[in-house]
């Protein structure tokens, strides 16, 4: 495979991050990285930019290309304030998809977050559905990029309709507080409906804060 195009200076993931999925930041250090998915809606990016911005903390959003062409807006507003990764061009299954095709769903999705947001996204990508193999991790990384996964999902996307609340949300995240844990959430709801993740996340971070941990931003994990 053809690597991706690296423009000088644009940051690369480091050795550690490489060859294997990350589903824990390599630290021993209290931290944990809040993370946003966008694919469906944007129903509640703004609640989660605004309560990010008062808190003066950083996240990693990681809008599929179809979201970006389709809420440029949106992406861009991410990017101005966070980094963006990668979550694919339209969100399939990449085990059962050719090396070729996994290049052109990585390329497809950088190039749409590119023009959306004006910024250069980061070397930062996230399987559809986390459906990883260890072919598709190394089609990845040939294309500059870390598979960056999850410590644990909120579960909020399912929306009330499914059982999800508020306080299960930030139970989940409570439970998953080790260092260097990476916590996903999303940014809208595949219904339309409420999205759990954004109304919680005043309580997320005072959990996390409460129990002696602090949230970093991905991207002090590039070299």
């Amino acid at each position: 495979m053809e690597p991706r195009p690296t423009p000088a200076g644009e940051p690369k993931p480091p050795a550690a991050l490489l060859g294997k999925e990350i589903r824990r930041l390599p630290t021993a250090r209290k931290v944990v990285a809040l993370t946003f998915n966008a694919a469906w809606n944007e129903s509640g990016v703004d609640t989660v930019l605004a309560e990010l911005r008062r808190r003066r903390i950083a996240a990693t959003f990681f809008p599929t290309g179809a979201f970006a062409e389709a809420r440029p807006a949106a992406v861009r507003a991410m990017g101005a304030e966070h980094g963006l990764g990668n979550h694919s061009y339209s969100h399939p299954y990449f085990d059962s998809l050719s090396t070729r095709e996994r290049q052109r769903e990585v390329r497809r999705a950088d190039a749409a977050i590119r023009t959306a947001a004006g910024t250069e996204p980061l070397p930062f990508f996230r399987f559809p559905y986390s459906s990883t193999t260890r072919a598709s991790i190394a089609d990845v990384n040939a294309l500059g990029y870390a598979a960056i996964e999850f410590t644990a999902d909120t579960n909020g996307y399912l929306g009330p309709a499914r059982g999800m609340t508020v306080d299960r949300v930030v139970d989940r995240v409570r439970a998953a507080l080790a260092p260097g844990a990476i916590i996903q959430m999303h940014v809208g709801s595949p219904s339309g409906g409420t999205v759990l993740d954004a109304e919680a996340l005043p309580r997320i971070v005072d959990e996390i804060g409460r129990a002696g941990y602090r949230v970093v931003d991905l991207r002090s994990f590039l070299v």
